[in-house]
């Protein structure tokens, strides 16, 4: 199941995900990944949080990042959330590769019993029927 964050630039959203972060990790049966862009999140969220710079590695696509997405869970098939803040600072702002990598994230938490939250900073009047079927 996949989760979206949508608003302006200055409208709460990092202090949503970073509170829905904190709860996750008091309820959550499994592990809870954040990937960010940068190093922003480090103080804000509980210690037990892998945090995931995907600056750090080099993730610039929305294929890189689904490439990292199968790498973690690969490598941890306990892993219950995933957060991703920042979308479109990793992936770039092409509404239709958004479009068809959240449709991927639809198919992918699916397949792997995973919660994906996902953060975007854009006007949610401009958002897609894809984007809006998430929110």
């Amino acid at each position: 199941m996949i989760h979206l964050i949508l608003g302006l630039k200055g409208s709460g959203k990092t202090k949503t995900m970073i509170d829905s972060i904190n709860e996750a990790v008091a309820t959550a049966s499994g592990d809870v990944v954040c990937i960010e862009f940068g190093n922003n999140l480090t103080y804000d969220i509980n210690y037990r949080v892998r945090l995931v710079d995907a600056k750090q590695y080099g993730i610039v696509s929305a294929d890189l990042l689904k490439g990292l997405l199968c790498g973690l869970h690969a490598g941890n098939f306990d892993i219950t959330n995933v957060y991703i803040d920042g979308l479109y600072k990793i992936i770039g702002r092409d509404k239709a590769v958004c479009d068809e990598f959240l449709t991927w994230c639809d198919a992918f938490s699916a397949a792997n019993d995973m919660n994906l939250t996902l953060l975007i900073s854009d006007d949610p009047s401009e958002a897609s029927e894809t984007v809006k079927k998430y929110l």
